[in-house]
């Protein structure tokens, strides 16, 4: 292996570091969002990928005039809430002074390298040693090709999901299902159509926590779903705790089969996913174990239609939802004819099967990916 030639900097050294712009918060002045520009915000830097593309909320000309338009390329740093998360801009956007924006100088430093060195060590008051500017390339060329691969996946999986997600609604919100034309209305559905409530479609089931006192209840056995492990996906496939046999034995009767449809009912509510395997949640979380497999993809689209309800029906007062399994089980959804469900079934099956080899798939590059950084960033691997 050859020696690098290296040079410990500050980050101000090796480009321009500045923080965001945004007087103002939503709750304070309206008038400043719903426009065309892109305003990022900690929770999306955290939630992003390796590059940034999509953000919850937008900034008008009004908002634009009072904040600043960060070039595509800027890696975002978080300095509050989720410290020193990462990203970089796959956009132009906005965005607040709780992120820092740099960008590097040209022909010193790779942002792609910054942001792998940040994945290494977050924190913003670091010394880098960094190679010369060939060697970065270098190393973040081999790095990115496993972001740029789970980019495409993503893209992929998006593109099924929203196919998936257009074709329910045709089907079973705009009901021009296959013969549709020649179906009749009877009190305003077509006719075998009928009102139904969730606990008809399977067993339901609320989450429970181990007792945490005891360690031994977890481990690395059965995924343990929370609902920040729901977010953004259609299927959870990892989850930030897991639990272990013995823990699994505390609570048996809970444990749900895989493919098992997943909801949200405490504090932020209407989240849905799929479990891709067995697991556990808290009790956070109801649960639908379908009685028909060839129910969940048509189960999955409709209990995410109902998050405006669960946030209606769990309302507390307060600004936390809690919906309880007896209201959760009793949510009102219209149930279609069985065989247009399965006609769903089998027109979206092989695109939510790929959805979830794309998320193992993506899963597995990332796990390559971090084995490879910390020898890449130290020099003990050769490029």
């Amino acid at each position: 292996m050859s020696e690098w030639k290296t040079t410990a900097y500050q980050l101000n050294e090796l480009g321009d570091i500045s923080r965001g712009r945004s007087r103002h918060r939503p709750r304070d002045d309206e008038s400043l969002y719903g426009g065309k520009y892109p305003f990022v915000q900690t929770g999306d830097v955290k939630n992003a990928n390796f590059y940034l593309t999509s953000y919850s909320q937008t900034y008008n000309e009004k908002g634009l005039s009072q904040s600043k338009l960060w070039k595509a390329g800027t890696l975002c740093i978080t300095i509050a809430a989720n410290i020193a998360e990462t990203s970089i801009l796959g956009i132009d956007a906005c965005f607040p002074d709780s992120i820092v924006g740099f960008t590097p100088y040209e022909g010193i430093a790779d942002v792609r390298y910054v942001k792998y060195y940040f994945d290494i060590d977050k924190m913003l008051k670091v010394k880098f040693i960094f190679p010369d500017y060939t060697t970065q390339t270098r190393i973040a060329d081999i790095l990115s090709a496993y972001d740029d691969a789970i980019e495409n996946n993503n893209r992929r999986i998006a593109l099924l999901e929203k196919a998936a997600r257009e074709l329910y609604r045709e089907w079973f919100v705009r009901m021009r299902f296959p013969g549709w034309e020649s179906v009749s209305l009877v009190n305003g559905l077509p006719e075998g159509w009928e009102v139904k409530r969730l606990r008809d479609f399977g067993q339901i089931e609320t989450g429970k926590t181990p007792p945490t006192e005891n360690q031994d209840n977890y481990g690395d056995e059965i995924m343990f779903v929370k609902t920040p492990d729901m977010h953004g996906d259609m299927f959870v496939i990892s989850t930030g705790e897991y639990l272990s046999e013995s823990g699994h034995l505390t609570q048996p009767k809970k444990l749900l089969s895989a493919n098992s449809i997943m909801v949200s009912c405490i504090g932020t509510g209407g989240v849905v996913a799929i479990n891709a395997e067995k697991a556990h949640t808290n009790q956070q979380i109801n649960s639908i174990v379908p009685n028909d497999k060839r129910q969940m993809e048509w189960l999955y689209f409709t209990c995410k239609g109902l998050k405006e309800t669960i946030e209606l029906f769990g309302a507390t007062g307060t600004t936390m939802t809690n919906l309880s399994k007896g209201k959760f089980e009793r949510l009102k959804v219209i149930q279609p004819r069985q065989q247009i469900i399965e006609a769903f079934h089998e027109k979206t099956k092989d695109s939510f099967a790929l959805i979830k080899l794309l998320m193992k798939q993506s899963q597995n590059l990332a796990r390559q990916r971090d084995l490879l950084l910390p020898r890449l960033m130290s020099g003990k691997l050769e490029v």
